[in-house]
């Protein structure tokens, strides 16, 4: 019988009017990967963040043994000593620092307080080379991609010996080539004895690399599933996230397409910090009333850079092309212009640039409409203020105790839903949707498409970025293919696939 390395035992806690936690179990045995898996605000993370010691000893009730012993962490320094190393979903990493760097920052290779740096490298190059890593290790961080910057935390975590490692949603941020070398990462490291905890809301990943799984839901554990003992499918997972069967990812919708709201015409723009970069090159599109029309493409594709740069010029120099709206030329010159002419743009980093997480749902909500609801005076009006924000709480079915809860404190997925809600707010025509569910769970995305397929059945327009090219598949009417900032194709309904949008990336990489 195999060995257990973990056990989490009636683990029960509690913020200001919720309880995150309630009596959950957990165990893990040596030299497994053991996902975790729930809905947002399941309490994944939560868990994981006692265990850690994030949350300290007496604020939650329960216990941990880790190797046999009662552990009573008082903080992460205090579990990271014990081999157990957490990596969050947003990196912790410095980018104007080199990956030797990042990788020992705190943990320095030092004697009578001088760093020996030539150690520093030397072990720097020999954990890269353990994980795959092949840059050199005085690079710096922000020179390298999302993909490598992940491994670079691995790196980090292995400098400290880690035993049992703690990855939340560690594929989010990346393309389906850098998730794949990350999880045969992990299988590899876990041929070596490496223990490891996986959050994802990924389940074809999950079903890939997991020997065991936890469902979360509510704050209790629901089951634990063991997929080399029985049959265990996707399905039965969701089912037991949600609390029911989802028959469908995808709502089902009829189109209605009217005549072209929405058109961009030869539109160029160039990289602020390489201005000899042309980031999107003479790109041409449309978008119809009532359609929703995707954007394919690999990471550095372009497509966000596209979005932001038409979004009243928000990223880009040296922009010039055309916009039409009804036919109508439009000069967005910046992101206010944007607004009063019915564009909108959810972002897809929520909590950086879509929402102020240290205030609350119900300001965040209203900040991009504050002349709509001011009176004459330029006084924002309270009453219409908390009005708009507690209808679209509702309609939208954010979970929350009230407006007035921070935003910070909310799971990702009703994070999500206060993001679309600020922009709903402003009653655009034209939304552009980037990533809008990345890393939030399959119950939170299936609300998140009702309600894109909700506002496409007002007449609305939407142009969807997504990474996940089953979602781009489920959603769109239309989708355009880009590659290096040009459109390497286009795809109707009736005849995309996912062979099909690659074989368009890989022939416009062939002739360019």
């Amino acid at each position: 019988m195999a060995e257990i390395l973990l056990q989490m035992q009636n683990i029960t806690k509690e913020f200001p009017g919720v309880k995150a936690l309630d009596h959950v179990n957990l165990s893990v045995e040596t030299g497994e990967i053991h996902a975790l898996v729930g809905e947002n605000g399941a309490g994944k993370s939560t868990l994981m963040n006692v265990l850690s010691g994030i949350y300290p000893y007496g604020t939650y009730t329960g216990t941990i043994r880790y190797d046999g012993e009662e552990c009573r962490f008082r903080d992460i320094r205090d579990s990271t000593r014990a081999g157990i190393v957490i990596i969050h979903q947003e990196l912790a990493l410095v980018p104007y620092l080199t990956i030797a760097e990042n990788v020992y920052l705190g943990n320095e290779c030092a004697a009578h307080g001088v760093i020996d740096w030539d150690q520093t490298y030397q072990n720097t190059n020999q954990l890269m080379e353990r994980v795959g890593l092949s840059e050199n290790s005085d690079t710096l961080i922000r020179d390298i991609g999302v993909g490598k910057q992940q491994l670079v935390e691995i790196v980090k975590a292995l400098s400290k010996r880690a035993r049992l490692l703690i990855l939340d949603e560690p594929t989010a941020s990346l393309n389906d080539e850098d998730s794949d070398h990350l999880l045969n990462l992990l299988l590899d490291l876990k041929a070596e004895g490496l223990t490891a905890i996986i959050i994802s809301h990924k389940l074809n990943e999950v079903m890939k690399v997991a020997d065991k799984i936890t469902v979360l839901r509510d704050g209790s554990t629901i089951e634990t599933l063991d997929p080399r003992r029985e049959n265990v499918t996707t399905a039965r997972i969701v089912s037991g996230m949600v609390g029911r069967d989802l028959v469908d990812y995808y709502p089902k919708r009829t189109p209605k397409l009217g005549e072209v709201m929405f058109e961009v015409k030869d539109w160029t723009a160039y990289s602020p910090t390489v201005p000899d970069k042309r980031v999107v090159d003479r790109v041409s599109l449309n978008v119809r009333r009532g359609e929703i029309v995707g954007i394919a493409g690999l990471m550095g594709a372009g497509r966000t850079e596209l979005a932001m740069s038409v979004f009243g010029r928000s990223y880009g120099v040296r922009i010039s092309g055309q916009l039409f709206k009804d036919g109508k030329e439009l000069r967005l010159r910046s992101v206010s212009d944007a607004i009063k002419n019915g564009v909108a743009y959810v972002t897809e980093d929520r909590k950086e640039a879509g929402l102020i997480l240290d205030d609350d749902i119900c300001r965040n909500i209203s900040l991009s409409s504050l002349k709509r609801l001011s009176s004459r005076t330029t006084v924002v009006d309270t009453n219409r203020e908390i009005q708009a924000a507690e209808g679209l709480v509702e309609k939208m079915n954010i979970k929350t105790s009230g407006i007035y809860q921070s935003a910070g404190n909310l799971s990702g997925g009703n994070q999500q839903k206060v993001v679309l809600s600020k922009w709903i707010l402003t009653e655009p025509d034209i939304l552009i949707l980037d990533e809008p569910t990345r890393g939030i769970d399959v119950g939170a995305k299936y609300e998140i498409y009702c309600i894109i397929n909700e506002l496409v059945a007002q007449g609305k327009s939407v142009l969807m970025i997504s990474s996940e090219m089953p979602e781009l598949i489920g959603m769109a009417d239309r989708i355009y293919v880009m590659n290096e900032g040009r459109i390497a194709g286009e795809l109707e309904r009736a005849e995309v696939t996912q062979e099909k949008i690659m074989h368009c990336i890989l022939q416009a990489k062939e002739t360019a």
